[in-house]
């Protein structure tokens, strides 16, 4: 694959990254014009490399014109080893058979919190989660939870940053966050209401192994119901805590 830029140093390989990386969860399909626009390169270079990319099935096209990623990336995609996830996800099925709530298992990828597993049913409260997404970490009940179990100069470096305000709820005050995530530690488990999507509140714990926070289990209601979510607690902590013994485990056979 070959093709000029605007960036003329670049490599063939990083413009083809360049281009898979205009995809993400909020930008799902895309045109040529957005891929050149969110690559940075120029158009007649994206035509190029995108009808090749398309050739080899890592890029589809719909009957609109616009691109998503294709069934070779997926298959590759499948190849990730994330054996958390394999381990959890009995206990994320577990957990949402007896709540019939959503349930979701999240990592922390850099500031982010990053959706590796997610248990819904027909009758679950809507909500922005979805596997292989990613969220800010402080409205979020998975992100305060992994949040509150960081060093101190991490979570001093976190707060330290201009805060997205997704609703008007959210927690953005360095201060009172900081007393949040205190409390958070203190009892072992994150509570948020409306702090990410209005009309939805939740509850997280971490899944500790070795005294490190490796993910954090989550369960998301509707805020109508927020009284029913303390209910919610022990059986959510109770997850936790055997997924981390599972995991533990897996680490140490392996």
């Amino acid at each position: 694959m070959a093709g000029g830029s605007r960036d003329p140093g670049r490599s063939v390989t990083s413009r083809v990254l360049a281009i898979l990386g205009a995809f993400d969860t909020g930008h799902p399909r895309l045109t040529l014009t957005d891929i050149a626009r969110r690559s940075g390169l120029a158009l007649s270079t994206v035509h190029r490399l995108v009808a090749e990319l398309e050739d080899w099935q890592a890029l589809s096209r719909t009957p609109d014109g616009r691109f998503h990623v294709g069934l070779r990336l997926w298959e590759l995609g499948q190849l990730a080893a994330n054996r958390l996830q394999e381990v959890a996800h009995p206990w994320l099925q577990e957990l949402f058979a007896d709540t019939g709530e959503n349930v979701h298992l999240a990592i922390r990828d850099g500031l982010e919190v990053l959706y590796v597993d997610k248990v819904y049913g027909r009758r679950a409260v809507p909500i922005l989660s979805r596997t292989g997404s990613r969220l800010p970490m402080h409205p979020t009940g998975v992100g305060k939870a992994l949040l509150a179990a960081e060093a101190d100069w991490f979570i001093t470096s976190y707060l330290s940053r201009t805060l997205e305000r997704p609703t008007p709820h959210t927690i953005t005050e360095p201060g009172r966050l900081a007393r949040e995530l205190r409390r958070v530690h203190a009892r072992g488990y994150a509570t948020t209401h409306e702090e990410m999507t209005l009309g939805s509140c939740s509850a997280a714990a971490p899944v500790v192994v070795d005294g490190r926070a490796v993910a954090a289990l989550g369960i998301v209601v509707s805020s109508h119901r927020v009284r029913e979510l303390q209910r919610l607690v022990d059986p959510l902590m109770a997850a936790a805590a055997q997924i981390s013994h599972a995991y533990k485990a897996e680490i140490v056979r392996d």
